[in-house]
């Protein structure tokens, strides 16, 4: 529960859990250019340096058996929805503090609703 706090207080101030629908093409173009590096998706997506986000919605955070989560993140009973997998886009260190997710964050909103969009399209 210690993470409790910090995602609450992430979720209270985070943009996109209100944002219009996102734009799936612009959401593809941010992830080649920004996650692809680390992520995967799609028929063959397996955790790389990074852990594959193929059906990232409604899924505990850690719980891929195919890559080795922080025990931060094992133990942050986050569960990835919009508004949560959108906070921890926006501050991934404020959402699960102790993350071994090496990228700052994304300021924009709409960037961060469009990469959704297109993270959806893998539900």
């Amino acid at each position: 529960m210690k993470y409790a706090l910090p995602l609450v207080l992430a979720l209270l101030v985070h943009p996109v859990a209100n944002a219009a629908v996102g734009n799936v093409q612009a959401g593809k173009e941010t992830f080649a250019r920004l996650c692809a590096s680390c992520h995967r998706v799609g028929p063959s997506a397996r955790g790389a340096f990074g852990p594959q986000l193929n059906g990232v919605f409604g899924r505990k955070a850690g719980s891929t058996a195919d890559y080795r989560y922080s025990d931060a993140m094992k133990a942050s009973n986050v569960v990835w929805s919009v508004a949560t997998l959108g906070a921890f886009v926006q501050s991934p260190g404020k959402v699960v503090p102790g993350t071994k997710m090496r990228f700052w964050g994304m300021s924009d909103p709409q960037q961060i609703a469009d990469l959704l969009a297109y993270l959806r399209t893998f539900q």
